[in-house]
Order: structure tokens, then C-alpha cells, then sequence
């Protein structure tokens, strides 16, 4: 095996690539005006088109990259560290989905938040995960085939029921575990059909161990890839159509009316050819740094736009209020601060870890040889000379 082969940066870019377009679409879909989104407008129209590519490949790639570590373990079943490892992160994954629709407003008024139950990218992420364990570890007894084909068919089928589980309310589970399986609570993101990408990253991710060792593997990979994302961006409808007109099924008719998931996956077929064919250019460069630290820019932008635990976020000032070049100015300067952030902070992680351990115990240290009153007049103190000091550097 090649060097280049043991490590596919590409991921890592085509995630980059993901999150920037994640950060941005937020920004500009909370932000900007009314007035302004007019789908009329082929600029609009264009960028609608290309945020809608950004959850799907966001599942399709985290399906590649853990079923890919996963399966190029030598161990297998619960001897294999990736078992453990995946367990691990898809609880850190849905803690943290949780953890930031919290509301303090609403913890001290005695309550919790309705919206804390919904279940957003990263509750969905991480169960998909989870189910992606468990499919591996009920099948890897038999081969890695049968694993590949029954992600597969899976991911085919969650597709194609699509029509008959999104009108589902299941008025039967509790909201809590009912919002994994339906949007009409309020939930943003729902296993089905979101976990059905997974599935097909994964299975693209199987094929890749298997034929990763031929000479032309990449050049037939990006033309494989090019083509069925070609097929199923501008023929998939048709061709379901096809299965209707052959077989009278009606779920083929009503899937091929509103035919987003196939399309969408095109495009993520598209998009993983293009980083495939570009994949020398991104060894070590910046892309494949940000695309490494995709959670922790998620969690920091979602305090920075939404606010989160306090609800004072960018969206509490300029909800709706922005002009397109306001927005677009903005968007810029968003994806550029908070990556920059996120990258700042790991490249010096010892240090601040180091400097905020001090200043804790600096605090703990005052605290503890210091009466109450005299901490409150001593708070008092440094929030008037904090406010002369803001007030110094204004003039």
C-alpha cells in the first residue's frame, strides 16, 4: 500500500468543503432579508441549490470515513477498536446535540425547553452511527460482502419508502424517541432518510478497501462516480418512471415526483469525483485541518448564530434583516472567524489549557481567602473598571 492510499486527505477536504458550505448557509439563510429570497433570482436559485448538496454529503461522508477505518482493522466483532472508538464518539456526537438546543432561560424558570427534545444533525449523526455498529457487528460473522450488499439494499429501500414515512406521526412513542423517526414535532433532521446516505457512504467505503490496490483504481473510480451521479441527477426520476410503467408499483411514481434523495445523491457522487481527482492537492493543506475539526466548528458556530444556552446569538440582532451584499460580506468574515478560531485554538491547545487552569485557580485561590461580601465589591470593582476601560478605548 501506498502512503497516499493509507490516509485519503480527500475526505478530510471534501468535509472542509462541507462545513464552509454548512457555516455559510446558515448564516445567509437566517440572516438575509425576506425581500430578498426570491427563488426567481438565478443567483438565489443557485445558492438554494448548492446548500441543499451540504447535509447529504455530510452524511455520505461520515458513512465513508468510519465504515473505512472500521472495516481496515485486521480485528473483527467487539475485538475491533473502531467498535469502541464509534460507540464513543456517537454518544459524544448525540450528547452534544442535545446539550446545545438547552435553554438556561428556561432551566431557571423550572422548565426545559420544548425545542431541547428536537433532534437536529448531530443527534441523527450520531444514532446513524450507532445503527451502523450494529449492523457490522450482527453481520461481519458471515463476510464483508453480505455487510456491503445489506447497506446497500438498505440504503435503497430507506429511499424508496420515503413517500410512506415522511407523512408518519407516530403518535404511539413518546415525542422524545418519535422525533428520531418524524418531523412533525419539530425535529430537523430524522433517521429516515438521512441514516439511508450513511449506508451508501458505507458501501462506497467497502468497495474502496476492496479495489483500493489496483493501478487504475482512481482514474475509474472519478469516472464511475462522475457518471452515476450524472445518471441519477438527470435520469433517476425517468428511470424509476420505468419501474412504475413495468411493475405498477405506485411508490415508484410518487418517489420519482419528488425525487430529491437520488438527485442529491448525484450530487454527492459528483462532488466525491471532483475531490477524488483533486486529492494530491490536499495533503496536509488547510482543507483537510478544517475538515478534522468539523464538530468543533459546528458547536461554536451554533453559539455564535443561534445563541444556544443563553439565546444571544447573531440571530437576536439581525434575524431576517440583512441586505444580500450585507449577508454575503458576512458570510465571509463568519466562515473565516470561526475556522480561524477553531484552528488557533488546536494549534495552541497545551498553551491556553495551561493559562485558563491558571486563571481558574487564581479565582479558586481569591474566593476561598476572600469573604462573600467582599467578593461581591470586589466583582463590583473590576466590572467599573472593565467599563472605564471600554469606555477609554472607544475615544
Amino acid at each position: 500500500m501506498t502512503k497516499q492510499s493509507s490516509r485519503l486527505h480527500f475526505l478530510d477536504a471534501i468535509r472542509s468543503f462541507a462545513i464552509i458550505m454548512m457555516l455559510q448557509g446558515h448564516f445567509v439563510h437566517t440572516l438575509l432579508g425576506d425581500a430578498y429570497r426570491d427563488r426567481d433570482n438565478l443567483i438565489y436559485s443557485i445558492w438554494e441549490y448548492f446548500r441543499g448538496m451540504t447535509a447529504p454529503t455530510f452524511y455520505t461522508v461520515t458513512g465513508f470515513i468510519f465504515t473505512y477505518l472500521l472495516l481496515k482493522q485486521n480485528l473483527t466483532g467487539l475485538e475491533n477498536p473502531r467498535v469502541l472508538k464509534g460507540i464513543k464518539r456517537a454518544i459524544k456526537v448525540i450528547f452534544w446535540g442535545y446539550l446545545l438546543r438547552l435553554s438556561f432561560y428556561a432551566i431557571f424558570k423550572g422548565t426545559v425547553n420544548p425545542s431541547f427534545f428536537f433532534v437536529d444533525v448531530l443527534q441523527c449523526m450520531g444514532t446513524s452511527l450507532l445503527l451502523l455498529i450494529g449492523l457490522y457487528l450482527l453481520l461481519y460473522r458471515i463476510n464483508n460482502k453480505y455487510f456491503q450488499n445489506t447497506i446497500l439494499g438498505i440504503g435503497i429501500i430507506i429511499f424508496l419508502l420515503q413517500p410512506i414515512y415522511e407523512s408518519c406521526i407516530l403518535e404511539f412513542l413518546p415525542k422524545t424517541l418519535a422525533n428520531y423517526f418524524t418531523n412533525k414535532n419539530g425535529s430537523v433532521f430524522t433517521l429516515f432518510p438521512w441514516f439511508g446516505y450513511v449506508c451508501f457512504g458505507s458501501f462506497i467505503a467497502s468497495l474502496f478497501l476492496k479495489y483500493r490496490n489496483h493501478k487504475i483504481f482512481y482514474p475509474f473510480t472519478i469516472i464511475l462516480l462522475f457518471s452515476i451521479g450524472m445518471i441519477l441527477v438527470f435520469y433517476s426520476s425517468g428511470i424509476l418512471m420505468l419501474f412504475y410503467d413495468v411493475s405498477h408499483i405506485s411508490i415508484f411514481k410518487s418517489v420519482a415526483y419528488n425525487n430529491f434523495l437520488f438527485i442529491r445523491l448525484g450530487n454527492v457522487c459528483i462532488l466525491f469525483s471532483a475531490f477524488i481527482l483533486m486529492r494530491n492537492y490536499f495533503t496536509g493543506n488547510i482543507m483537510t485541518k478544517i475538515g478534522g475539526k468539523t464538530l468543533s466548528i459546528y458547536i461554536i458556530h451554533f453559539f455564535v448564530l443561534y445563541g444556544s444556552w443563553f439565546g444571544l446569538g447573531l440571530n437576536s440582532f439581525f434575524y431576517h434583516a440583512l441586505t444580500p451584499i450585507q449577508a454575503f460580506i458576512g458570510a465571509l468574515l463568519f466562515v473565516f472567524g470561526i475556522c480561524a478560531l477553531i484552528l488557533y485554538y488546536y494549534k495552541h491547545e497545551e498553551q491556553l489549557k495551561l493559562r485558563l487552569c491558571y486563571i481558574i485557580d487564581l479565582i479558586i485561590q481569591k474566593i476561598n481567602n476572600t469573604s462573600l461580601p467582599e467578593i461581591f465589591t470586589l466583582l463590583r470593582n473590576d466590572i467599573i473598571r472593565l467599563y472605564k476601560s471600554i469606555r477609554y478605548a472607544r475615544r
